[in-house]
């Protein structure tokens, strides 16, 4: 049986992740709130994020600010989640 939730990125309910996908509480908080598509629709913003700003996964400062824009894009919680400042989603990126 699938299991469902209430996606907080799509705003409706749909098919729940297979097991959290990120480590501790946060990732217990992200597999009980976030749908599969949900979750692909911030690995896509992750992209974003992580190519407009040079970061690296490596780098553990990087992994924080990373964190910090996975709770504002998953969550609306905080200043960060949104495209990066001159990109434009749709038309190749920035503009």
């Amino acid at each position: 049986m699938t299991r469902m939730v209430q996606c907080v990125v799509l705003k409706e309910e749909a098919e729940g992740l297979d097991k959290p996908p990120h480590p501790g509480d946060f990732g217990l908080r992200i597999y009980e709130n976030v749908s599969k598509q949900g979750w692909k629709k911030w690995l896509e913003r992750l992209t974003v994020i992580i190519n407009e700003n040079g970061l690296s996964t490596a780098d553990v400062r990087n992994l924080e600010l990373i964190e910090k824009h996975m709770l504002g894009f998953l969550f609306n919680e905080g200043d960060y989640g949104q495209m990066p400042a001159g990109f434009h989603e749709g038309a190749g990126g920035k503009k």
